[in-house]
């Protein structure tokens, strides 16, 4: 068995938790449905950090799962059969987001609505990945940089393709779309397979760097962390290239700065990209070799994240669907199959602040179960089911 990175179990555990607050926000905060919290017009700082401190969490995800692939594999001889496992893990992941995750994110029994995002975007990866696993693992690192830098010259052509049919294949390999594919069902993509699996890639053949002893490992880190948010410093300030929506000078300082990190997730472009790995990579630099209570505690969740994933969408939905009653809303107001995620019409939700006290909460009651399941999958790991989850 591969001895486990903590630094790793670590920097996932930490992006589990972050993810959580932009998932409370998205249900909960009073003028979730009508602001958007990244629009410098009408949002704040306060609130515009709140929802971008979320974007390290699915590069961070995907990347890492990547990385723990290379580093699960690398010691097993029998490539076939990692390949089958990779295959099988992602069918199941796909699975999941298109049944158990949609339920948990809409509760709506009809399934209006299926929500394609980052649990079937790292399932079609896997699938991807399986296929590729012969080559090595810096041409795929090579390959998935390429897509990083280059998606983003086809983000747009899937909407002017006129047949329906490879609209939805463009849209669902590069870009953001909704398809309302029947009367009563829309298919929306929000997590396009293709510069996710990019980013993946990436994360698969930085495995590689994990052989490298701690300090060495460690200095590696720090210089392509570094050196990637140079290069999206350099590249955002030209205007020129790797994302959708430019920067520009605002009303004050504070804006402006707004304005200059403001990169496009949907999909994640070359300057999102960057920054978000550039950051978590210097992050992952320092953490190596660090102990103490505080990433012991952040390592639970870590170590567990599918099952973290999946149980904390039903607690934050049942606890949305709590505040309604309080907030004197009845069952027949609210509507799950409108993307409103069952708030009725009429003022509800809570402020900021609470929304901050929800989350914490939610983290707080998700550790022992988180700590209870790790325990248990150690010790009965020779129950293979339990690798998929």
């Amino acid at each position: 068995m591969n001895k486990r990175i903590h630094s790793i179990d670590f920097m996932r555990g930490l992006v589990m938790v972050i993810m959580a607050l932009d998932h409370v926000r998205d249900l909960m905060h009073v003028d979730a449905i009508t602001q958007n919290p990244t629009d410098l017009v009408t949002t704040t700082p306060f609130l515009f950090f709140t929802r971008f401190i979320t974007h390290f969490c699915a590069p961070t995800f995907v990347f890492l799962s990547g990385t723990s692939v290379y580093i699960s594999l690398k010691n097993k001889e029998n490539i076939g059969q990692a390949q089958w496992f990779l295959l099988s893990r992602g069918l199941w992941l796909i699975l999941l987001e298109y049944t158990i995750v949609n339920f948990g994110i809409w509760f709506d029994i009809n399934f209006g609505i299926i929500l394609s995002q980052v649990i079937a975007a790292i399932g079609f990866g896997f699938v991807l990945l399986a296929i590729l696993l012969r080559l090595p693992a810096k041409v795929l690192g090579i390959l998935g940089l390429l897509i990083i830098l280059t998606h983003d010259l086809v983000t747009s052509l899937p909407s002017g393709i006129q047949n329906p049919d490879l609209k939805f294949v463009a849209t669902y390999l590069f870009a953001l779309n909704a398809f309302p594919l029947m009367p009563d069902f829309t298919f929306v993509v929000s997590y396009p397979i293709i510069p996710w699996f990019g980013i993946m890639l990436v994360g698969y053949a930085a495995g590689l760097i994990f052989d490298y002893p701690l300090q060495k490992r460690k200095r590696t880190l720090l210089a392509i962390g570094a050196s990637m948010l140079v290069i999206f410093a350099v590249v955002r300030y030209t205007n020129l290239y790797g994302d959708l929506t430019k920067w520009s000078v605002q009303k004050n300082a504070t804006y402006t700065f707004l304005s200059f990190i403001n990169v496009s997730k949907y999909p994640p472009s070359f300057l999102y990209t960057f920054l978000t790995l550039g950051v978590m990579i210097v992050v992952l630099s320092y953490v190596g070799g660090l102990k103490g209570k505080f990433v012991k505690i952040i390592s639970v969740y870590g170590k567990v994240p599918l099952f973290y994933y999946l149980i904390h969408w039903y607690l934050i939905h049942i606890l949305m669907i709590g505040m309604l009653f309080i907030q004197g809303f009845t069952w027949e107001e609210m509507n799950f199959a409108n993307f409103t995620f069952g708030r009725p019409t009429g003022k509800s939700g809570i402020e900021l602040s609470g929304i901050y006290v929800v989350w914490i909460s939610i983290v707080v009651v998700m550790y022992p179960l988180c700590e209870w399941y790790g325990r248990y999958k150690e010790d009965n790991s020779e129950k293979k089911w339990l690798r998929y989850l």
